[in-house]
């Protein structure tokens, strides 16, 4: 299987560097058959090429069985021509391989109990997966831009839009992936105020009617998820829902564990003829220009991305339930970066958590 690794801006090429070695452990302990390789993008692809996607960059990616991708955007990116910068975009990315079903999943490790600004009890045994609709909505609609009206007044303009197939789609993966949890879905909207609110909802109705009546199916408005994501987060299995929702509460979903460095994702097509999918794995996190470069930044959302690779295109389900526990037993055993660190609590490099992590799967 061909991996196309695009470190991208900030703490990305950190980050990923760390997801990396930790597939290359299963290339070499397991046998896994996973051939990585690097590409320039974003702001190093500008600096060494004039170009922030280099064609054999995006040829690589359209041939590519998955992406693994480390973050994008920074404040020295202002420079670029708006073209350039969309040329390398992600969004580019996600709309050319269709990978229309972005998995983010959430779940309470113990050992960070402490670390929430949650009490332990309220997210205790916290297990639920958002599968936000990636390639629609409000990132993509059209008409949209800045534009100056005769009066001079400047007007920014954003188009809220879905057709039903695209919301369908979305339903059937959501529910289709609740079969193999507990069989329930929440579907999450503005269908009070929002046309395509209302759209939303009236379909996912319908796919569920149709097809999956032996899951059991809610339907919530956004502001009462957030709500209910901070009061009593156990009460969510699978959360579908639209482009802009499922990036806001995703992320307000990272406070569960105290950091959004905990969090990896997966974008995922629907199956080809040779059943494989289309693929994007990233930490949910942002490029932290900030810390980049220091060492110091939280490479578990990166490696967990990993394990969600493992999952869905390697289809290795053991070797991923391996990682996924070596992280559990690497933070049990205090293994802390600074932004999951308590007051007072030795601070690991972002090098030395993924030290603990493959420590955790040399002798489990």
């Amino acid at each position: 299987m061909n991996i196309v690794v695009l470190p991208g801006d900030g703490i990305g090429p950190e980050v990923t560097d760390e997801a990396v070695r930790i597939l290359d452990w299963f290339v070499t302990k397991r046998g896994l058959p996973l051939r990585m390789e690097r590409r320039l993008f974003g702001a190093a692809a500008w600096a060494a090429e004039g170009t922030t996607m280099p064609d054999a960059s995006w040829d690589a990616i359209m041939a590519a069985d998955a992406l693994l991708f480390g973050a994008t955007g920074s404040l020295d990116q202002k420079h670029i021509p708006a073209e350039e910068r969309r040329k390398g975009s992600l969004l580019r990315m996600r709309k050319a391989l269709d990978v229309f079903a972005n998995l983010r999943p959430v779940r309470a490790w113990p050992a960070l109990a402490e670390v929430s600004p949650y009490k332990p009890r309220t997210i205790a045994g916290t297990d639920l997966v958002f599968v936000r609709e990636l390639t629609a909505g409000v990132y993509f609609g059209t008409p949209r831009g800045i534009q100056t009206l005769p009066d001079g007044t400047r007007w920014g303009l954003n188009t809220h839009a879905y057709t039903e197939a695209e919301i369908a789609r979305a339903a059937r993966f959501a529910f289709t992936l609740a079969r193999t949890r507990r069989n329930h879905v929440t579907s999450v909207d503005k269908a009070n105020v929002m046309e395509a609110g209302a759209l939303w909802r009236e379909v996912v109705a319908a796919v569920h009617a149709r097809d999956f009546p032996d899951v059991t199916l809610e339907h919530m408005l956004a502001d009462n998820c957030a709500l209910q994501l901070s009061r009593a987060p156990t009460r969510f299995d699978v959360i579908v829902t639209d482009n802009l929702f499922g990036d806001l509460l995703s992320d307000c979903a990272g406070a569960i564990n105290g950091s959004l460095g905990m969090l990896p994702s997966a974008a995922l097509s629907d199956p080809g003829p040779d059943g494989k999918r289309r693929a994007l794995y990233e930490p949910i996190h942002g490029s932290a220009p900030d810390i980049a470069g220091k060492g110091i930044a939280n490479p578990l959302g990166a490696i967990l991305s990993a394990a969600l690779l493992l999952r869905w295109t390697a289809r290795a389900p053991a070797e991923a339930d391996a990682l996924e526990a070596a992280v559990a037993t690497a933070l049990a055993a205090g293994a802390r970066t600074a932004d999951i660190a308590l007051p007072g609590e030795s601070v690991l490099s972002t090098r030395g958590m993924a030290d603990a992590v493959i420590a955790a799967l040399e002798h489990p």
